[in-house]
Formats: structure tokens, sequence, C-alpha cells
């Protein structure tokens, strides 16, 4: 029993399904590898996330500088050297004798 030769568009008509899945795989490997979210990004994200954290702990530090002058105004018992300094400095009163140093 002989098999007669297969022409050739027998030939890519069965192999057309096979080829379409093939680049479908490789589209997406393609993707996953160069893509926005691939194994390349990661670098990116890396630097991304160190300058967030960076900028995270400069708001920490002013948040805590922050939460220290309230603690400090607290209604109920006030540092009398943080009020004078912000009545004098909000109200420009000083005596004709003393000498404003600004610290900011």
């Amino acid at each position: 029993m002989r098999r007669k030769p297969s022409s050739f568009s027998a030939v890519l008509k069965r192999a057309a399904w096979p080829a379409a899945a093939l680049l479908v795989m490789a589209f997406f490997g393609g993707y996953a590898v160069l893509g926005t979210n691939g194994l390349l990004a990661y670098g990116d994200y890396k630097r991304q996330v160190a300058k967030r954290e960076h900028r995270f702990a400069v708001l920490d530090q002013k948040r805590e500088l922050l939460r220290n002058r309230v603690a400090l105004l607290d209604p109920r018992h006030a540092n009398p050297d943080m009020v004078d300094e912000l009545v004098r400095r909000e109200l420009n009163v000083a005596h004709p004798d003393e000498v404003i140093v600004p610290l900011n």
C-alpha cells in the first residue's frame, strides 16, 4: 500500500491550526517577558518601590514633627514656650529690645 504524495495546499491546511496555536503561545510568552508586567519590568518596579519608600520615610518624619507640635499645643496642658512662640510669630508682637531669630 503506497501513499500518494500530498499536495502543498493539503500540507498547509493540516499545519494551519498548530501554527496558529504556536503563534498565540509565542505572543503570550513574549508579553510575559517584555510586557508592562513582564519579567523585564521587575527592575523598574523595584526602583519605584525604593523611591516611594524614601518618600514615605520623609513624610513619616514630617508627620511625627506635626504630631509633636500638636501635642505641645494641647489645650489641656499647652507648652508655654510653644504658645509664646506662635503668638509672637502670628501677631508680629515683640518688645523693642528683643532680638527675634527665625528658625525656619
